[in-house]
């Protein structure tokens, strides 16, 4: 069971994480890491923007849960870390299931309309 206080921290993690996304630069930095980890110099090729300018795309998602970054020896390498992920999933997965269901109703009543207009065509 969880408390308040934890229903809040994930609340908040859901909006780190969804506020990540939202810009596609960071979307295709992700991309990138799910083919496997790379360095800052690697993940920034694609772009045409400065280091310094990717680092803040990298603190965001960094701070978001969505990577992670180590040290070995020279090497920096930024690495994807699923979970957040997992959970923002998770969350529209909910949401999936109401649209399906709403439009199952709707097949359901327009078969329904159809049955009749065929009936009263009929007679």
């Amino acid at each position: 069971m969880s408390t308040v206080h934890e229903a809040s921290l994930k609340e908040e993690q859901l909006s780190n994480t969804f506020a990540a996304l939202a810009d596609p630069t960071r979307r295709a930095i992700l991309a990138h890491l799910a083919k496997g980890e790379a360095s800052v110099t690697e993940l920034a090729e694609p772009f045409e923007m400065s280091l310094p300018a990717i680092s803040k795309h990298l603190k965001v998602l960094e701070r978001a849960g969505l990577i992670t970054r180590s040290r070995e020896a020279q090497w920096r390498p930024c690495r994807l870390e699923v979970e957040p992920l997992k959970d923002a999933a998770n969350w529209i997965e909910q949401y999936r299931q109401f649209w399906e269901q709403s439009f199952d109703r709707l097949d359901e009543y327009l078969q329904e309309l159809q049955a009749k207009e065929q009936q009263e065509g009929e007679t």
